[in-house]
């Protein structure tokens, strides 16, 4: 059954409205075993700051980051914790906004180290992994308060700083707290877009933004003591689903990607300007920027996807796999009587995007692909 028509145009309040809400499911027992390609491939094991141990990996941000952070409050309000999510890695939901893997995953295998523990999992993961890292990110997280109830990044930190005062961590030149990546993916406008039913809150909104992320980023610099820390970027926010449905994907929101281009533009001042007053001794490169927009725009956003830019090309650029069958549905919506709402593809690698804003485990691989090799010049410069 095909879903039905949808409104030719998007509410402005949903400009930013990508990421607030999760992703999931409904049952699909069986798959094909190439669902189950897209991992994570191996890296040289990183050391940061000289030290021969390998770099603990300190994780901070949202549902594009989560590993199994957000509670399982059921299939409504967590879809991550319900089929189809997971169905290609590890073949069930782990509270990963995928059918697979995810940011994190991907971060880990360029540093050659485990994907860290979810803070939530903490309790049960053995002390050697916990000396790895732990990954703080929850699914509908902001950098400011989002109405979500989740914490956002300033939270994150406390967590992370009340685990490892100053007077647990070495000195002597070894980097003791490892790399910290920050992951921010649109949910403080979204909330303000949607708390204000205007497009133009969400813009206004964007300087508060990012200068309440300049602070958590030195605070985890001054006060965490990291010497490496990677951000993101926004992605191309127009082109994901949520935006593309009104134009039977086939282009992108160009209003929605302007406000992510702006968002982006402040946020690589604000670290050009943390670098230049960073330690001379650590080269001036506590901060590197991890451009997502480029390498998602290459992939799906018109020009780019259709010519086949880069080494991978996706069949379906902006037609999500696990596709909702009306407006405001979500991707595993079932009606009371346990019949799927949604419809799903064949193969989650063909499609970029998993469901509504959160792109595939295959599309992840992809996207690593372009960002592995800076961040290993990036961490590795740190030796140096």
């Amino acid at each position: 059954m095909a879903p039905p028509a949808l409104p030719a145009t998007v509410p402005a309040l949903l400009l930013f409205c990508l990421l607030v809400v999760p992703a999931a499911p409904a049952a699909e027992a069986a798959r094909s075993s190439r669902h189950r390609s897209g991992g994570a491939a191996a890296a040289p094991t990183t050391t940061t700051g000289g030290c021969n141990s390998p770099a603990a990996l300190w994780v901070f941000g949202d549902s594009y980051a989560d590993t199994g952070n957000l509670g399982d409050l059921g299939r409504e309000l967590t879809h991550a914790w319900y089929d189809p999510y997971g169905d290609t890695f590890p073949g069930r939901p782990t509270g990963r906004f995928s059918d697979g893997r995810v940011l994190t995953d991907f971060i880990a295998s360029a540093m050659g180290v485990p994907t860290p523990v979810a803070y939530k999992h903490r309790r049960w993961a053995p002390p050697g992994l916990l000396a790895r890292g732990m990954n703080f990110a929850v699914g509908g997280a902001g950098v400011l308060d989002t109405g979500n109830f989740q914490r956002n990044i300033g939270d994150q930190i406390d967590l992370f700083q009340a685990q490892h005062p100053p007077s647990n961590r070495t000195g002597g030149g070894c980097d003791a707290t490892g790399v910290a990546v920050v992951v921010v993916s649109g949910n403080d406008y979204s909330y303000a877009a949607d708390k204000d039913n205007s497009t133009s809150a969400a813009i206004a909104y964007i300087p508060t933004v990012v200068r309440r992320l300049r602070e958590q980023l030195r605070r985890l610099r001054d006060e965490a003591g990291m010497r490496r820390v990677v951000v993101t970027n926004l992605h191309p926010m127009g082109c994901t689903p949520l935006f593309t449905r009104p134009l039977n994907y086939t282009g992108c929101d160009p209003l929605a990607n302007a406000g992510a281009a702006q968002h982006n533009a402040a946020l690589e001042s604000v670290i050009a300007g943390l670098n230049d007053d960073a330690d001379p001794a650590n080269n001036n490169r506590t901060f590197l920027l991890l451009d997502l927009n480029s390498a998602f725009a290459a992939l799906v956003d018109a020009p780019a996807a259709e010519a086949g830019v880069g080494k991978r090309r996706f069949e379906e650029p902006r037609r999500p796999c696990c596709e909702t069958f009306a407006a405001g549905g979500y991707c595993g919506q079932q009606d009371d009587d346990g019949k799927r709402m949604y419809t799903l593809c064949d193969d989650p690698g063909k499609h970029f995007y998993w469901d509504d804003v959160h792109p595939t485990q295959a599309a992840w691989a992809a996207v690593a692909e372009t960002f592995r090799p800076k961040i290993r010049e990036f961490l590795l410069s740190s030796s140096t």
